[in-house]
């Protein structure tokens, strides 16, 4: 059980983090971008925004990560473990998390609206300079929690043959028949980063509660 550690944490550092901080902030932007085109008047791109994320929830995250890696190579297009891995993720997270910010905005009292045209600033520029960063506070919580979930779920992608911590754990155990240790380990590990990041939630939550209105 000592010996796995040290690899297992290892795993944690050069995979599955750095796998969780990728695909987050690429999700996060996909996630505006649907956001706001679900807030759209274009029925266009409210459909198209409307469908991405039916699919995306209506949908395994296992699927998506098979779809990507195993399917589309039938298409011609074949990506390594990584770029699926991140893809897929990113996806994913972009559906759950679009409807976390679109809901943010939302909240944001119209009368901020209202605000900045009276200021003479447009409509984009209320958008970004006033309504975004309120409705940034109010979406910490839900994403965060996306964040966390994202750190687990990154263990599926070691279907795809991704090295990141739970690969890792499988590897050492596989040789030595010690699953119920090594995996408790894997388990355990995943565990400490979560605490730590749900520290890091509430340090963030109560910094942003300085400036409530």
């Amino acid at each position: 059980m000592l010996d796995s550690v040290g690899p297992i944490a290892l795993g944690a550092i050069t995979g599955s983090i750095p796998l969780t901080l990728a695909s987050f902030s690429l999700g996060l932007a996909l996630a505006l971008l649907v956001a706001l085109m679900r807030l759209s008047g274009n029925p266009i791109l409210s459909g198209i925004a409307r469908v991405y994320i039916s699919i995306i929830r209506g949908t395994p995250m296992l699927v998506q990560l098979f779809v990507i890696f195993y399917g589309m190579p039938q298409l011609g297009v074949t990506l390594d473990p990584w770029p699926s891995a991140i893809i897929a993720l990113s996806l994913n997270v972009g559906g759950y998390a679009a409807e976390i910010v679109r809901a943010a905005i939302l909240s944001i009292p119209k009368g901020q609206w209202e605000a900045g045209a009276m200021i003479g600033m447009s409509r984009w520029q209320t958008l970004v300079r006033i309504v975004l960063p309120q409705a940034a506070r109010v979406s910490v919580p839900p994403l965060s929690n996306t964040f966390i979930s994202l750190v687990k779920d990154t263990s599926l992608t070691s279907v795809i043959l991704v090295t990141e911590l739970f690969r890792i754990a499988q590897r050492i155990a596989s040789p030595t028949g010690e699953f119920l240790t090594i995996y408790l380990v894997a388990a355990a590990v995943y565990w400490v980063i979560c605490v730590v990041l749900a520290l890091g939630q509430d340090a963030l939550e109560r910094r942003l509660d300085r400036y409530a209105v």
